[in-house]
């Protein structure tokens, strides 16, 4: 039988062609849950520079992945996964934790943005906090939330110093704040999520939402409750 073979095929071919390969599949599986610096993918999966930098390569040339430049260290760049290219494909169960903590550098947007549309999505508990604190809630994030029937009604800013657990499942949303994290938090996620709060308008704010809202869709299958510390 015949078939024919259309650029969407062709595309799809690519992409099962490059994951073909258990070195490439492992940094995307790598990438499902959170984004990584390409030093840290070579860390996590023992890939040699040069080895690595191939696979991500032939990742990026079938649309897999993309890079973005750190908002703190502007010398560090960031892989996310195209995740619209592998619908389905997000592991289930793949981490237990008592309790979710996103964070961010001020705790005014995104990281409450997260933790308000992780209770929408999950029964895991979660909290937010900030490596500096604002003062207080965005306006704009408010705002946001509310028109997505979320609510940040009595949000209050908290630091991560005071609000992290040794078992929580922490979640950097932001660049800088992963950055400070360092080692004092050595097992967490990051999205690099671009903040909102530079631009001061409410196009960025809906944006941040709608980039964690399409993570959170896929992490919170995979994350399990279990008993700890809350």
């Amino acid at each position: 039988m015949d078939v024919e073979v259309n650029d969407e095929l062709l595309a799809r071919a690519r992409v099962h062609a490059a994951l073909g390969e258990p070195a490439r599949l492992a940094i995307v599986d790598q990438l499902l849950l959170g984004d990584a610096s390409p030093g840290e993918l070579g860390r996590a999966l023992s890939l040699p520079s040069n080895l690595l930098a191939h696979h991500l390569k032939r990742l990026q040339d079938v649309g897999l992945l993309v890079r973005s430049r750190s908002e703190g260290d502007h010398r560090r760049t960031y892989l996310r996964l195209c995740a619209d290219a592998l619908a389905g494909l997000s592991p289930s169960g793949a981490r237990a934790a008592p309790r979710v903590v996103f964070v961010c550098t001020r705790n005014s947007a995104r990281s409450q943005l997260a933790a308000a549309l992780w209770r929408r999505r999950s029964r895991v508990p979660v909290a937010s906090a900030g490596t500096e604190p604002a003062d207080r809630v965005h306006p704009l994030a408010v705002a946001a939330a509310r028109r997505h029937d979320l609510s940040l009604a009595g949000a209050r800013t908290a630091r991560a110093a005071e609000v992290l657990h040794p078992d929580d499942l922490v979640v950097a949303v932001c660049d800088t704040a992963h950055e400070h994290l360092g080692a004092s938090t050595p097992d967490r996620l990051h999205w690099s999520v671009p903040d909102p709060a530079p631009v001061n308008e409410t196009s960025a704010f809906e944006r941040a939402l709608t980039d964690l809202s399409a993570r959170i869709d896929r992490l919170a299958p995979a994350v399990e409750a279990t008993g700890g510390t809350t």
